[in-house]
């Protein structure tokens, strides 16, 4: 039967740039790799999407809604529902030397920040640099071919893949959690001490199950540390053994 509002569910896509073919993102290792966009040490995997949560462009999410696990569909999505229509303004010149004061070694297509914004170099010469604030996909119709893989539907496998949306270097398997009525627990390994950011991963999990299982008033965090086992002493080696230092 087709999914509702709210469903969790694992897809699988790939995101083309219809007027040139072009793959800008996708969940599938194996076209990353054929299509020359694989990025070493990214994660490829069906992602998460809560339907209407505004996890994924609102059209693809729409769409979703008439799919059935495993079936594939073919999404269009124009400018103006993707990332809107390129605007001339956004474009400007500044010198190279801008740049380099930053330590950035521009080249072009390189994603920079000027003046607290993101923007794309499209041009150089002369000393000058042309940068373009648009976002990089706007302008652009976008095609997805999209998947539904699994559809999550116990409490306990939707709050671990919300754990795992905040931080998928750790295996889900090691976390260790408890539920009871208002309240949610969840045991962090060792292995995810030393994250980076992980206060706001703790804080994001927190947001996603405030909004999404809103009987749940509070969620715990709990950091172990435990002494290390002593390492264990080599025996001395017993007199007149072939170890022993005796007359030579």
């Amino acid at each position: 039967m087709p999914f509702k509002e709210g469903d969790f569910v694992l897809v699988d896509y790939v995101g083309r740039v219809v007027e040139t073919g072009e793959v800008f993102e996708t969940t599938l290792e194996e076209v990353a790799k054929e299509e020359g966009t694989y990025s070493e040490g990214s994660l490829y995997e069906p992602r998460l999407v809560v339907i209407g949560q505004g996890w994924v462009l609102k059209a693809l999410d729409e769409s979703l809604l008439s799919l059935k696990l495993e079936e594939t569909a073919n999404v269009e999505i124009p400018p103006e529902k993707a990332f809107g229509d390129r605007d001339p303004d956004k474009v400007r010149l500044y010198p190279v030397r801008r740049l380099t004061a930053q330590g950035i070694t521009p080249r072009i297509g390189m994603r920079v920040q000027m003046n607290g914004r993101l923007a794309t170099i499209r041009t150089m010469g002369s000393g000058r640099a042309r940068l373009d604030f648009n976002p990089p996909l706007a302008g652009k119709t976008l095609s997805y071919e999209v998947t539904v893989r699994k559809k999550l539907r116990t409490s306990k496998e939707k709050i671990q893949a919300l754990i795992h949306r905040r931080m998928p270097l750790v295996e889900i398997e090691k976390f260790a959690m408890k539920k009871r009525k208002n309240a949610l627990t969840i045991d962090i390994p060792e292995e995810a001490y030393y994250i980076e950011g992980l206060q706001l991963s703790k804080r994001g999990i927190f947001m996603d199950v405030q909004r999404l299982f809103p009987e749940i008033e509070t969620v715990s965090f709990i950091e172990t540390f435990k002494r290390p086992e002593p390492a264990a002493e080599e025996p001395s080696p017993k007199e007149g053994s072939e170890d022993s230092e005796g007359d030579q």
